[in-house]
């Protein structure tokens, strides 16, 4: 497969397939793999073959993964077909708008647990971890215009670091999966 980047994702089908916690897991454990076996997903998921080859197929279905070489039957290996994806929750159309407003809600809730889950662990990582993880805050007065351009310089710099989701030889000795998420609204007075 041809390293792809993140899937532009304007379809309201593709996003309520993507709207699962069990789904949205999956995706993770493909990207940090590679290519999984339903059983090999639902050991690191914490689900069941079934269960996983289930929303495997599902997600297969609406594009997001696709069967990979070398496997047969029940052991057929699966892969993502892109790290990531962009969405927006600004739509015209009622059914994208609220199929797009669904899918945020599931991956703000997965990100809040999975940082609140993850600071919790900080203090059994090495310490050098622990001096280049944490949190950052800052309140920003900045035009649309400006938000926009300063989103797109922070893409930009993550996207430097992309190709190591899914060429894991391109990741060098000593890295480790740390997962950036960044949160942008606007605080009222």
């Amino acid at each position: 497969m041809a390293f792809k980047g993140p899937r532009q994702l304007t379809d309201p089908l593709a996003m309520r397939a993507m709207a699962h916690p069990v789904r949205l897991a999956l995706m993770q454990a493909l990207n940090d793999a590679g290519s999984l076996t339903a059983t090999e997903a639902a050991e690191r998921v914490g689900e069941s073959p079934s269960n996983c080859s289930f929303h495997l197929r599902q997600l297969a279905k609406y594009g997001w993964v696709e069967e990979a070489p070398g496997g047969t039957g029940r052991q057929r290996p699966w892969r993502a077909v892109s790290t990531g994806f962009q969405m927006t929750d600004v739509h015209e159309d009622p059914e994208t708008a609220m199929a797009a407003g669904a899918l945020a809600r599931v991956i703000t809730d997965r990100w809040l647990e999975r940082a609140r889950e993850g600071m919790e662990r900080r203090q059994y990582v090495p310490e050098e971890w622990r001096r280049v993880t944490g949190t950052d805050e800052m309140t920003l007065y900045v035009t649309p215009d400006e938000m926009k351009a300063l989103n797109e310089e922070l893409l930009a710099v993550l996207d430097r670091y992309r190709e190591r989701i899914a060429d894991p030889s391109k990741r060098p000795d000593g890295s480790r999966p740390v997962e950036h998420v960044s949160f942008y609204y606007v605080v009222e007075p």
